[in-house]
């Protein structure tokens, strides 16, 4: 019975992991077990994450306007951002978040890419798109 204590058995299991013993200089059959059981944990999911563009200007106006290129700027060379999510804040607080783009919602699942406040009918993003709305009037 000395012999069948665990210090005995765990490496004679290595030592056939590596591949050491009898079965496995003869060669394993596809039907042994796998070594290593697969992951427990499933995959985060993609999340989102949030960039901070710092930059100077005179006022909340021309911070505005600089954002609003910024964003517009970037969503050229990145199509994959979001840009309705685009925000302006100053820079000692973030918590005061001011939306840059309007983002209503269209008929067709659309959601509007002029800057928010803008007057008139909404207009999806793109040269051509959607545009709905009440209008002027």
């Amino acid at each position: 019975m000395r012999e069948n204590g665990a210090p005995y058995w765990r490496p004679r299991r290595v030592v056939e992991a590596l591949g050491g013993s009898r079965a496995a200089r003869l060669g394993s059959s596809a039907a042994d077990p796998p070594l290593v059981a697969p992951a427990r944990r499933t995959p985060r999911p993609r999340r989102h994450f949030t960039a901070h563009l710092g930059f100077e200007a005179d006022g909340p106006d021309q911070a505005r306007e600089l954002a609003v290129a910024y964003a517009e700027a970037l969503g050229l060379l990145r199509p994959e951002l979001a840009l309705g999510a685009a925000a302006l804040s100053p820079a000692d607080a973030w918590h005061r978040a001011e939306r840059l783009f309007c983002g209503a919602v269209g008929p067709d699942g659309e959601r509007c890419a002029d800057v928010a406040g803008h007057p008139g009918f909404h207009h999806a993003a793109g040269p051509g798109g959607l545009g709905w709305g009440e209008g002027d009037g």
